[in-house]
């Protein structure tokens, strides 16, 4: 990879991560995600199942 890209890309994610406004979309769009794995991998829909089931 030439040195050239790799301060160009570096640059821009500096620039994106000092935003608060440019990560706001960054992590509803991570919550939403994380909330969707963890429906659809059965390992913690059982471990969530116990839970509720035990109180």
């Amino acid at each position: 990879m030439p040195v050239d890209m790799l301060t160009t890309s570096f640059t821009l994610m500096n620039g994106v991560w000092n935003s608060p406004l440019a990560l706001l979309p960054i992590a509803a769009l991570a919550a939403y995600l994380g909330w969707k794995g963890v429906e659809f991998i059965p390992l913690t829909r059982r471990i969530i199942e116990r839970r509720e089931g035990a109180q």
